[in-house]
């Protein structure tokens, strides 16, 4: 584009390998999700529900798995392409591990939905304060 109507930052993104440039979309919406402090917000929300011993952590994996949606994935288990990707999103929770995560969200209703959206309110509210 040459008739710029702002300036924004410039992302690069190198790989030697194939495969990259379909998966550049979910990088901007990883680093969108971390510079807005969304994935702090969500995590420190879902505390409640993450168990004692647990690896993942809910927040997280509540985005992975937004994430594969926003990429085109219509079920649970379509978190499966990003995992096919650890070099790109790191390693993710397993396909048993999303359904407990939102069988347990979906069995506390109210309270989960209250928790993600007082998250998603934090993230805003910093976007906001911090001029984005």
């Amino acid at each position: 584009m040459k008739n710029r109507s702002g300036s924004y930052p410039r992302v690069r993104i190198s790989g030697g390998s194939t495969g990259v440039v379909s998966q550049a979309g979910g990088v901007l919406l990883v680093e969108t999700a971390r510079k807005s402090g969304l994935d702090a917000a969500l995590s420190a929300s879902l505390t409640p529900w993450r168990k004692a011993r647990a690896v993942h952590d809910p927040g997280t994996v509540l985005l992975d798995l937004a994430l594969a949606v926003a990429l085109g994935g219509d079920c649970l288990a379509d978190i499966s392409m990003l995992r096919a990707k650890p070099g790109v999103f790191g390693l993710l929770a397993s396909d048993p591990t999303v359904s407990r995560l939102i069988d347990i969200l979906a069995a506390a209703g109210p309270k989960a939905l209250e928790a993600i959206r007082s998250a998603r309110a934090t993230a805003r509210d910093g976007v906001s304060s911090a001029g984005y």
